[in-house]
């Protein structure tokens, strides 16, 4: 019988599942795996910090509904892999995290580089095991079984140090698993829900991330349409619908939340479709009424709400049945809807007489092309660009916010291009975030990524700013730096365009679009308009 190693094995299982790249830095154990990989069509990504790597691994995963893989090595490479890795089981993504860790002989000695990583991935993992020759098929299939399933998110998997070399039989390695079917919902549960929306004068839909992850946005658009009920959306659900829908009434959570306030005040009835709760609570926002939960996952609320009903099980199936039911016609004036979310925009694109964020905003929304994506980091500007930004379309505006990790937006374009090659990316970023991973320019500018990196710099860290002058303390310990943010026309090789007006912001984004590998734009802006669009109070 044909022999292979685990090395050989794993990788081969890997590629079985549809796996096209692996994120990492890798340590001396790691090069047996490397081998294995060099020979098929998957790519090993070496990047500048393990944080990057899982982040990498979490926007393919969310891209292509295959786990995103990433690895590291003992100790700090681990640690700092869990960062990422954490990120992927709040924002729901389905990823594969491969550590290198001690042989059995050294577990629980004083060795170096040695902690527990069980112990370390338990909290921020959907499962934690290690790996060896007799469970290699169990451990292996389970993994892809888990992170896939519903809710989906990150399974970790110790690499011994010294079982790469281990043999197993020609016949181990792993094929395609299928994804575990979600239940049905329950009969009883969707009457119920059936006749709450049809005692309602005035529901209001909220929809979440799970809706835009499960692909259904067009049945989703069809139950709005025939029913004409106005819509909000979570920051993860963005382009689900279109900004410039009738019946889209905004963004809650992001800037401005308070104007767009006046329209779910009036609802007699909240309707959350997949609604994910770590995005942003219920009870953060929703007026005093009954909730119809409908979800893959039961709802998550404080006692003392009034949750009138929840339909539990597959989303598809509870949304074809709404889409079947004769509803009456609501009480709601579309023009009143429309003219909310005007006034939203218009507040938005606030004028300083300085070039701002929502200026650059604005023009990025004006020059990019057709086929985009967008991936924004966290910080201030990430409130206004998650209610201003106009998405294309589901997964074309990429963000954390179950997370919320700063740092995010560089690593995630990169995995974004990789995945959606054809797609213009561009990355937002404030200065603060960037600095946490800017080392990943040189990944994308090795690998020839044509990435747009929107640096817009005011100085500080503006979102924790905002909050100390709402607690009307003094600012202290936001401040990044004095004179210039890049005083060159390249950072680490790659070009440094200038952005300080709107011609320039124009002119600038241009040259970007037009190069063929990673461009930074350094935006100066005047970061004072965060005080007045970023929300205290959703209710």
């Amino acid at each position: 019988m044909r022999m292979a190693t685990i090395a050989q094995q794993l990788i081969k299982s890997l590629e079985a599942q549809g796996v096209k790249y692996v994120f990492g830095i890798p340590g001396g154990p790691s090069i047996p795996y490397m081998e294995a990989m060099r020979n098929t069509d998957m790519e090993f990504v070496l990047v500048s910090n393990e944080q990057s790597a899982a982040i990498m691994a979490d926007v393919c995963g969310r891209l292509t509904g295959i786990p995103g893989v990433c690895h590291a090595t003992f100790g700090p490479g681990a640690t700092n892999l869990a960062t990422g890795v954490g990120g992927a089981l709040l924002d729901r993504s389905p990823l594969i995290a491969l550590t290198t860790e001690v042989k059995d002989a050294d577990l629980g000695r004083r060795v170096q580089m040695n902690i527990d990583h069980q112990a370390l991935y338990k909290p921020i993992t959907k499962w934690t095991t290690r790996l060896s020759r007799s469970n290699f098929g169990e451990t292996m299939a389970g993994a892809f079984k888990i992170a896939s399933a519903e809710v989906p998110g990150p399974v970790h998997i110790g690499l011994p140090a010294n079982i790469d070399g281990e043999v197993l039989d020609g016949d181990s390695v792993v094929g395609p698993v299928e994804k575990e079917p979600i239940p049905a919902p329950v009969a009883a549960e969707l009457e119920r829900a059936a006749e709450l929306i049809k005692g309602a004068k005035k529901p209001i839909l909220a929809i979440g991330l799970t809706a835009v992850r499960q692909g259904l946005h067009p049945i989703l658009r069809r139950f709005i349409d025939q029913n004409r009920i106005p819509v909000l959306l979570t920051p993860m659900a963005k382009g689900l619908i279109a900004p410039t829908h009738p019946w889209y009434a905004g963004v809650i959570f992001h800037a401005l939340s308070d104007l767009v306030a006046p329209i779910y005040r009036q609802a007699d009835l909240v309707i959350g479709i997949g609604y994910d709760s770590i995005e942003f609570n219920y009870e953060s926002w929703m007026p005093c009424v009954p909730l119809l939960h409908i979800d893959t996952r039961p709802v998550d609320i404080p006692p003392g709400y009034d949750v009138a009903g929840e339909v539990i099980g597959d989303l598809a199936q509870s949304i074809e049945y709404l889409v079947s039911l004769p509803l009456p016609e609501f009480n709601w004036q579309v023009e009143e809807v429309k003219a909310n979310t005007a006034l939203v925009f218009e507040t938005l694109t606030l004028k300083t007489g300085a070039f701002n964020p929502a200026d650059a905003i604005r023009i990025l929304q004006e020059e990019i092309p057709v086929d985009h994506i967008i991936t924004g980091d966290v910080g201030a500007h990430l409130h206004l660009l998650g209610q201003l930004w106009k998405a294309s379309g589901p997964n074309r505006f990429i963000m954390t916010n179950g997370w919320s990790a700063m740092g995010f937006g560089v690593p995630a374009a990169i995995g974004a291009k990789l995945c959606r090659p054809d797609s213009m990316v561009v990355c937002i970023t404030g200065d603060g975030g960037f600095l946490m991973n800017c080392g990943e320019l040189m990944t994308a500018r090795r690998l020839g990524l044509h990435v747009v990196i929107i640096v817009l710099c005011d100085r500080s860290l503006s979102l924790i700013e905002v909050k100390q002058n709402w607690k009307q303390v003094p600012l202290y310990g936001t401040g990044l730096y004095e004179g210039d943010y890049f005083s060159a026309g390249h950072f680490l090789g790659v070009p440094v365009l200038a952005a300080h007006d709107e011609a320039e912001m124009r002119e600038s984004l241009q040259t970007a679009f037009a190069a063929k590998g990673p461009v930074i734009i350094e935006a100066v802006v005047d970061g004072s308009i965060y005080n007045k669009l970023i929300t205290r109070s959703y209710k």
